[in-house]
């Protein structure tokens, strides 16, 4: 593979066309948002110049934003070896754009969604070649993180999977094969938990957001506390995976708590708002 066409410039979408390009990749990255692209563009720019200062790159970063093009439209996907879409979590809109891409790409062209907690058969079910659709679910931030989940649909095959496998090796990460499409895969579902479990203990009134996120840092040897994983993940996004999850098992353990929606209510969405459980102004 050599051409890859990430769809979605926020931060995962972001994310990972820079580390496509880090790996020798010619990346597309498309938005029809077109500041939200420029914005995404420019960042990945200045990180590839920071980690050249750090002397962590083996090309010069100019080199390697050469292989980055901005993409206002689905028309230049046709030759796209993978296509890995990283929009936001509404399953309507994912099936949408891959029902667009399947009009213009070839059928040798690997779909793939980065979704957190939405089940790929679900996603696939919208385009009529499901067999070389699956997740491959990068985690925040990509750059840094090294897994890498690759979650197969009932109708994933295994020429798919395993072209996505050595994927993820050209790009320096490790995958682990998810082989039952359930919502929030494997990290998210026990990750998840933790966070619902903190939520539940701050409204409570047991500990405070500090000392919660400061005995699972020193307890647990965590890098970060719940609330400050989840201001950076987004609130909004916790929310949704929490939801997708709970819509689809039906279990009341997996149910969101009240302060969670509130704050996503009020626009207290964590770092990208400025505010969520911490204050970042």
């Amino acid at each position: 593979m050599k051409k890859i066409w990430v769809i979605g410039s926020g931060i995962m979408g972001s994310g990972i066309a820079q580390t496509c390009c880090q790996a020798g990749y010619h990346v597309s990255i498309m938005d029809t948002d077109g500041p939200c692209l420029d914005k995404a563009v420019h960042n990945i720019e200045r990180a590839l110049q920071k980690l050249e200062k750090k002397q962590l790159l083996d090309q010069k970063a100019a080199d390697i934003f050469a292989n980055l093009k901005k993409e206002t439209s689905f028309n230049g996907a046709a030759t796209a070896d993978m296509v890995i879409e990283a929009v936001f979590e509404n399953i309507t809109l994912k099936q949408d754009i891959f029902k667009a891409l399947e009009s213009i790409c070839g059928l040798d062209t690997i779909f793939a969604t980065n979704t957190s907690a939405i089940p790929i058969t679900d996603i696939s079910a919208a385009i009529a070649h499901p067999q070389r659709f699956l997740g491959l679910h990068f985690f925040n931030p990509v750059h840094k993180m090294k897994l890498v989940e690759i979650i197969k649909s009932l109708a994933t095959s295994e020429d798919t999977v395993e072209t996505a496998r050595q994927f993820v090796f050209t790009l320096a990460k490790e995958p682990v094969v998810v082989n039952r499409d359930s919502a929030g895969f494997i990290v998210n579902r026990i990750n998840g938990m933790a966070f619902l479990e903190a939520l539940r203990l701050l409204e409570k009134g047991v500990a405070s957001v500090e000392d919660i996120d400061k005995a699972i840092r020193l307890g647990l040897g965590n890098p970060m506390g719940p609330f400050e994983l989840m201001d950076l993940v987004g609130l909004d996004v916790v929310l949704n995976a929490r939801l997708n999850i709970y819509n689809e098992t039906r279990e009341p353990a997996h149910f969101p708590p009240g302060i969670l929606k509130n704050m996503v209510k009020a626009g207290y969405l964590g770092r990208k708002t400025g505010k969520g459980f911490y204050d970042y102004t």
